[in-house]
């Protein structure tokens, strides 16, 4: 069986710093996400050169990608220690009892040596400890790949830092989608990697001139073959004259592809209900020319706030902002009233964000049925209370970072039975596996 991971250097894991890391991270774990520890914590690590804070950051997104795994070798390994056989395991069974807090049961310089062979494809001492054992462990692994192991259901999803008990669900995606089988694997394989970083372009400058400028700065810039720019690597983005100047932002081709699919004109009026810090927000404003109004919302004052410093450094003198909770219909500007609602409403609804698990690997286990449920409710309450926002002949755009079908294809459902003057245009899954992106999904409906 091929690893479906690009070899990492194998000296990132045996080195003391990466075990420190983790040993303060699983004290924290779930109290924050772990890209956001990360960029404080890997400051107390001293003086490091980028390339070893990628190192680490890649190792870290390997550990929590594979914890469950590293739980599973060593259930497997100690049967195997112990009766000499290769135990039969019902993994799904086994999976409802996993709990994260298990990766604490398994001795730490056992735990890292797993990931290492998970990932690298070789097997080490590690400077965290000894293990007497390792050249018997890495035969137990290399046996498992040679009987091809990991290709059976449940064994597969562990082998890609899935759920057993996520199958039904993947099932259920597959089935909405029509992927194909080819596909169906393309986006669980897609699972073990992180995307590159999608740039969008926010001046007049074409992908080309930027991208050229950015590698002259030392920046990994790349354009995909529809001319969008992806980095792989290179210098710090932040640091960048193009970044500064305010003519590119970061954004997913994902996300990217959402705000296209409010196809505003200028002059419309536009309401992004859960815009966040506003990457949409503004994806949707430079279509306008300044011309026309974008109102964006949200619960939270502090993100807005950053919206408005993005605006403002991307001269988008057309978007207005103030706090909304969804609880009851907004309350229409005075122009908006006038023509009797919006063109556009985009709701970026709040969701269980499966689809950006490829980034942030460590949020797949705090994924559940119980928040899944409340995240439903919620959605259906805001789509409730922006519906009456939508001007006859206008459209709202329902799109979510997640690829459950409960919270998209399930929710459009709902929505199109409280709501039969609206009529679906179109609803898809965006980015993977068609993409090497994240995966997000938008629905187009009309008020006829």
């Amino acid at each position: 069986m091929q690893n479906s991971l690009n070899f990492s250097d194998v000296s990132t894991y045996q080195d003391s710093r990466l075990i420190r890391l983790w040993r303060n991270w699983t004290q924290v774990a779930g109290a924050m996400p772990l890209d956001k520890w990360l960029k404080h914590n890997l400051r107390d690590l001293g003086q490091i050169s980028l390339a070893e804070q990628a190192g680490f950051t890649e190792a870290m997104n390997n550990a929590v990608r594979f914890q469950q795994l590293a739980c599973a070798l060593e259930n497997l390994y100690q049967q195997f220690a112990d009766s000499g056989e290769m135990g039969v395991v019902d993994w799904s069974q086994w999976d409802l009892r996993w709990q994260v807090r298990d990766i604490q049961q398994i001795p730490l310089a056992a735990f890292w040596f797993w990931i290492q062979l998970r990932v690298t494809g070789e097997g080490h001492k590690q400077n965290a400890g000894q293990l007497s054992d390792f050249k018997s462990r890495s035969q137990f692994f290399q046996t498992l790949l040679e009987q091809e192991y990991f290709t059976k259901a449940g064994e597969k999803y562990l082998w890609l830092g899935l759920r057993p008990q996520w199958q039904t669900l993947v099932a259920q995606r597959k089935k909405d989608s029509v992927w194909t089988d080819a596909q169906l694997d393309s986006f669980l394989d897609s699972q073990t990697t992180n995307p590159p970083l999608w740039l969008r372009v926010q001046s007049n400058q074409s992908p080309a001139e930027i991208q050229t400028s950015l590698s002259a700065q030392g920046v990994n810039a790349n354009l995909d073959e529809k001319g969008n720019i992806y980095l792989q690597g290179g210098k710090g983005i932040n640091t960048t004259l193009e970044f500064k100047n305010g003519d590119i932002e970061i954004q997913d081709l994902a996300s990217q592809l959402i705000a296209r699919a409010v196809d505003v004109k200028p002059g419309q009026k536009i309401w992004d209900a859960c815009a966040g810090a506003g990457g949409k927000t503004l994806a949707i404003a430079a279509q306008m020319n300044n011309k026309g109004a974008v109102i964006a919302t949200d619960l939270h004052d502090y993100k807005l706030e950053e919206l408005k410093r993005r605006a403002k450094r991307a001269e988008s003198f057309n978007v207005r902002t103030f706090t909304w909770d969804g609880a009851a219909p907004l309350r229409l500007p005075k122009e908006i009233a006038q023509q009797q609602g919006f063109d556009w409403v985009l709701i970026d609804a709040p969701c269980t964000s499966s689809g950006t698990w490829r980034r942030n690997p460590d949020a797949r286990w705090r994924f559940d049925e119980a928040d899944t449920q409340e995240l439903i409710q919620l959605q259906q309450k805001i789509l409730r209370n922006a519906a009456p926002a939508v001007r006859k002949g206008g459209s709202l755009v329902y799109a979510t970072c997640s690829w459950q079908v409960s919270e998209n294809e399930g929710q459009v459902a709902w929505f199109l039975q409280q709501y039969p003057h609206f009529e679906l245009q179109y609803q898809r899954i965006l980015g993977a596996p068609e993409l090497d992106a994240d995966t997000m999904f938008v629905a187009v409906l009309t008020y006829l």
